[in-house]
This record gives structure tokens, sequence and C-alpha cells, in this order.
């Protein structure tokens, strides 16, 4: 296998930090990476994430592909341990890979919730009303939606966000194309940044943060590199916003936040206070401490409910009033978590689980780390990260767990969130804003500026290292 198949495949290889343990529980293990299943193994992989890259194109869900793509590799993987004598082995492995997904797709579940529930108390479209009738000049909206994206996505998902801050964008600058497209590369660009410097900020970081590898405050040593990432081609980009105001808006249809948004606000604060208590003092999975929060909500929807029903029957009483909304229920805004997502996380880390306990992750690793070194190698996921996903990347490289002291893995944590940026399909915020901003955000107006976002992560690779160093 040359170099540069290697290094593909380690960049590629997702997220198992379970193989290789599983493999030492199962005290079975057989190099699979020249058998005819690791090739076969390595073919279904393959062909399952170029449908995924292909995902607008072909209008097939990413988790499809993947799903079954993780399915193939296993049966792969057991059938050729049973005809050697190994019965067990592999459903050890798998036992150890789902519980690692089980802990990420509660925490996931339980933050996705939460984020519904404010939208549908109309928290951020209050936000986005409130920005819109303030009138503020195009290059203050262009900044003020950036910082906003910054400081949100720690808290709530970067794709969210970028949502939420394009829809101002667009409400403003319809008749700006350069406008609505500059201002949707900030937005991605802040939210990817954002997201790089909190546990909670990424899919990326609260996998490390959940691993063990990164204590919950020292994230936030890369506070300032991300601050440096998002603001280099943000300043580069400003001279080129119009300097005037947007046109008036009208405020008739400005949206109120309904009972109880607030307070939800201030739950899923004290949700991820909870999350961040039971893993750093009582040594539980954030999972437990989010779960928890969940309980939270269930209350507080309940009373919700009650309050809802008390209103109904005083405004049945009352001729010529009619009640508007529904009762808040938990339940519904579980359904409307991003499921696709969730099941494409699993295909994901089952896919690369199987892969990694094949042995060929074991080779990527002496390749990437031990040829490269561990700079050059966390350089490089940063910018795979732009072209496959940061995910999978992140995985790999926790497989892997290669001996890297405090300052890398702060590196890898940075470069795995922020390199998706460098491309407007590098990330789920990117891709979401070519759809909603269609006509004015592509991938070739994005691809303009990626000289300035490039710089902007060179630089705050400088910053960590001048900084952490």
């Amino acid at each position: 296998m040359n170099h540069l198949s290697r290094l593909v495949l380690g960049l590629l290889a997702l997220l198992l930090p379970s193989a290789a343990i599983s493999s030492e529980t199962a005290h079975e293990y057989i190099d699979l990476t020249d058998h005819i299943t690791g090739y076969l193994a390595l073919l279904v992989f393959v062909v399952a994430y170029g449908l995924v890259i292909l995902e607008e194109q072909l209008h097939l869900r990413k988790s499809k592909p993947v799903l079954l793509a993780a399915g193939i590799i296993w049966v792969m993987i057991a059938l050729t341990y049973q005809a050697h004598g190994f019965d067990e082995a592999a459903e050890v492995a798998l036992r150890h890979d789902f519980l690692e997904f089980a802990e990420l797709f509660f925490f996931l579940l339980v933050a996705m919730t939460y984020i519904n529930a404010m939208i549908e108390r109309g928290v951020f479209d209050a936000l986005r009303d409130w920005l819109v009738m303030k009138r503020f000049s195009y290059r203050a909206l262009f900044w003020l939606t950036g910082i906003l994206a910054f400081f949100i996505s720690p808290v709530a998902d970067n794709l969210t966000t970028a949502l939420i801050m394009c829809t101002v964008v667009l409400a403003v600058g319809s008749d700006k194309p350069r406008f609505v497209a500059l201002s949707c590369i900030n937005i991605v660009v802040a939210a990817n940044a954002g997201g790089a410097f909190s546990p909670f900020g990424d899919i990326t970081t609260l996998m490390v943060w959940q691993k063990g590898v990164i204590d919950f405050a020292v994230f936030f040593k890369l506070f300032v590199p991300s601050a440096v990432n998002f603001v280099v081609p943000a300043a580069l980009m400003h001279f080129f916003i119009p300097s005037d105001r947007p046109a008036a808006v009208a405020d008739d249809e400005r949206v109120a936040i309904k009972h109880g948004g607030m307070i939800i606000v201030v739950l899923f604060l004290l949700t991820i206070m909870t999350a961040v208590s039971f893993h750093n003092f009582l040594h539980l999975p954030p999972a437990i401490g989010m779960l928890t929060g969940l309980g939270y909500l269930k209350i507080f929807g309940f009373y919700l409910r009650r309050k809802h029903r008390q209103e109904t029957a005083r405004f049945d009483q009352t001729p010529g009033e009619e009640l508007h909304g529904n009762p808040f229920d938990v339940f519904s805004h579980i359904a409307e978590a991003e499921w696709d997502t969730l099941f494409f996380f699993y295909g994901v880390i089952m896919a690369v689980g199987g892969l990694g306990f094949i042995g060929y992750l074991g080779l990527a690793s002496e390749f990437i780390y031990g040829e490269l070194g561990a700079t050059t190698a966390n350089i490089l996921v940063g910018v795979m990260s732009a072209i496959v996903d940061n995910i999978p990347v992140m995985f790999a490289v926790l497989t892997m767990n290669p001996e890297m002291p405090e300052l890398q893995w702060l590196l890898v944590t940075l470069t795995a969130g922020v390199g998706g940026s460098l491309l407007s399909i590098g990330s789920a915020a990117g891709v979401a804003l070519m759809g909603q901003a269609r006509g004015s955000y592509t991938f070739f107006s994005h691809l303009k500026w990626t000289p300035a976002i490039a710089l902007g992560y060179a630089a705050s690779i400088w910053c960590h290292l001048w900084l952490n160093g």
C-alpha cells in the first residue's frame, strides 16, 4: 500500500476510538489488511462515501449508504473470524463501538431537542427580527451576523446558527447579491470557528471531550486562535461590503417569543452545566447529565401544557376571541431532531470501526503520525476535513490514538473544526447555506475567498502554537 493511499485511508478512517481496545478485549485478532475481506471492506466504504459526497446531486440521504456499508463490513468481518474459529471476537468489538455511539447519540439528541424547542418558542426568530428592525448598515450587519454566529455556535450547533444568521442576511440584502455571498461566507467561517473552542460547539470537539483526551476547561485555550480564524478573512472581506444601509422593513410581522422561551434557554444552559459537572466531578458520562437535563425540559413542558389547557378553557368561554398556537410537546421536538445526521453518525462509526478492527487504521497511523510528524499530520487533518467531513476524520485520529502532547491534541481539535471552512462543501453550515441562499452563495463564490480563509487557517495555527506552545 503506497504512502498516498495510506494517507487518504488514515484521514478518511472515521471514528472508532474503540476498535483497538475491543481487539485487545477479545484476545483474538487477525490482520485482514491483505485479505480479501479487507479489500472488499475498503471498496464498500469508498463506494458508500462516494454516494455521501454526491448527496446533493443524487438526492439520496447520506445516512442510507453508510448504514448499509456498516452492516456489510461487519458481516464480512464476523464470517471471516468465524471461519478461523473466533466466534465472539467481532461481537465484542462491535459492542464496544456501539457503546461509543450510544453516548454521543443521546448527548446530541438532547441538544437537538433543546434547540428545536427554542425554535418553536420563537427565540431565534425574535433575534432575527431585532437585527432586521434595527436597520444596521450592510457592513455592520456583516460583522454582527458573523460575531453572533461565532458566539452562538459554541452552545448551539453550527448548522442551526448559520441558518438563523443567513435568514437575517437574506431579509435585508435580497437586492445585494455580493453582500449575501460575502456574508454567507463570513457566517460559515464564524460558525465553524466558534464551535472549535467549545466542547459543545461541534461533534468533533464533543468526541474529543467525551473521550477524555482534553479536559473541559482546556478547550478554551483555543478561543483566541478560533477568533483569529474568523477575524482574518472577515477583515479582508469587509472592504468589499457596501457601506450604505438597507431599506426599512415593516415591523407588522415581528415575532414575539412565546411564553417560556427564555426559561428554556436558561434550562439549556443549566443542562450543559449538569453535563459538565457529571463529567468533571462525578466521572459520569456527559450524556447522563444531558439526559438529566432533558428531564428539566420535560417537567417544564408539563407546566406549559397545563397552562395552555387553562388558557384554552378561558378562551372557550370568551366569545369572539381566538387562542393561537399549539400546546408545547417535548416529544414533537425529539421527533424533529436531525435523524439523518444521527444515523449517518452511526453508520460512520460502525463502518470505520470495522476498518480499524481489520487493521487499516494502524497502518495509516504509522505513516501519518510516524513519518510525517504530529504538526504536519494535524494540519493535513484540517485540509482533509474540507474535502471529506470532519466527523470521520476526527474519529480516525481518535481511533489511531497517537502519542501526542496536549498542544497537538488542541491543534487537531482546532484544525478539524475550522478546516471545513476552506470549501463551501466542507461543513454542514456551508452546504445548508448554498441551498438557503441559492444563486447568491455558491461553491465558486466561496472558492474565490478560499485564499483569504486559508490565510485565517494558517494564522490560527500559528497563533495556537505561539500562545499555547
